[in-house]
């Protein structure tokens, strides 16, 4: 089968994140069946509503990219027990104005990862409920909340923990199943 295009939304800014290694992480393990297309959020306008009536370019091609994928992964940290304001406003110039939403019907998936015991559980819960009320079809288990520690993902981008590894890898296969149920 062809591979799925995923617009990614990577809600950390810093080009080394934890986020970003996860994310580079999850594109080799799933490279065989899942093609990556990273959304650069942080080079967006902030979402304005006098944008609706003359939408940026930014916007336009914000938008596009998303509805060039078959699916969305969202990968987020966790800022003040939330997401990231640089992926918020992704998601609202991406959705916006009312009507014409990029993410309505897609297949989505969110995981994040977080020096922290509990991952990013919060930020993925605050993240759920904006994605649900903009129609998009999210994977509902497993939920993936990685505990990010030194040596985790190596320099080549090789999840080194076995037990992460086959979760990771659990969890990219039940998301391209979730894709393809979805997209029928």
């Amino acid at each position: 089968m062809d591979k799925r295009k995923l617009a990614v939304f990577v809600g950390s800014l810093r080009k080394d994140s934890f986020n970003r290694q996860l994310a580079r992480a999850l594109e080799r393990l799933g490279g065989d069946r899942l093609e990556f297309d990273y959304v650069d959020i942080g080079a967006l306008p902030f979402y304005d509503q006098d944008f609706d009536g003359d939408y940026p370019a930014a916007g336009k091609a914000l938008k596009e990219q998303v509805r060039g994928a078959d699916a969305v992964l969202f990968v987020t940290p966790e800022y003040n027990r939330s997401i990231p304001g640089a992926l918020k406003n992704a998601i609202d110039l991406a959705s916006r104005p009312y009507g014409d939403s990029a993410f309505a019907g897609l297949p989505a998936a969110v995981i994040g990862t977080s020096p922290g015991a509990i991952g990013t559980a919060m930020a993925q819960q605050h993240l759920r409920n904006v994605l649900s009320y903009l129609d998009l079809a999210v994977l509902p288990q497993p939920e993936a909340y990685i505990q990010f520690k030194d040596g985790l993902v190596d320099g080549e981008g090789k999840v080194t923990k076995q037990d992460t590894r086959e979760f990771l890898e659990d969890f990219l296969d039940r998301f391209v199943a979730w894709i393809d149920r979805q997209r029928g």
